[in-house]
């Protein structure tokens, strides 16, 4: 994929002591509409945020991302413990506050913060099946990695292939 099919969006957002802040993402061009309206909708909802600055801030690291609790889209990279590109390395994905709502595979729990919330409490952030953030993103058929099924469920992943 082309740098050029890559949008880059500047997007409020409200962080946990509910001040509004400006974000950063960079998404596919063809999703780039519908990312502004969902995070406009995660504003007025008053969704909290920890943090959302560009992948590139933390040299492309996603373990140093995800530590950071950083909300991120674009990320050039193979998906977590596999071989074949990450729907992120299109720009097709995002993940939402890393540390509320963490990735698990077969046990392991990252980022390492995350064990806090591996018990899903109904606190600010923490993202769960009926919330209306879920509902956002479904509305332009993004899919929602808590609903995966198996050895992965990625709680903080949203993506437009499911994937």
């Amino acid at each position: 994929m082309p740098l050029s099919d890559l949008r880059y969006l500047r997007v409020p957002y409200r962080d946990p002591a509910g001040v509004t802040r400006t974000g950063e993402l960079a998404v596919h061009a063809d999703v780039a509409r519908d990312i502004t309206d969902v995070f406009v909708e995660l504003w007025e909802l008053g969704y909290p945020i920890t943090s959302m600055r560009l992948v590139d801030d933390f040299g492309g690291d996603d373990d140093a991302s995800m530590a950071a609790d950083n909300t991120s889209g674009f990320n050039c990279r193979i998906v977590t413990g596999g071989w074949t590109w990450s729907e992120h390395a299109y720009g097709l994905a995002l993940d939402l506050n890393p540390v509320e709502n963490p990735y698990v595979r077969d046990g392991r729990v990252a980022p390492p913060a995350a064990l806090a919330y591996m018990d899903r409490p109904d606190v600010p952030g923490v993202l769960h099946a009926n919330d209306p953030v879920v509902a956002a993103f479904a509305a332009i058929g993004w899919t929602w990695g808590g609903s995966w099924r198996g050895s992965v469920v990625d709680y903080q992943h949203f993506s437009l292939r499911g994937r």
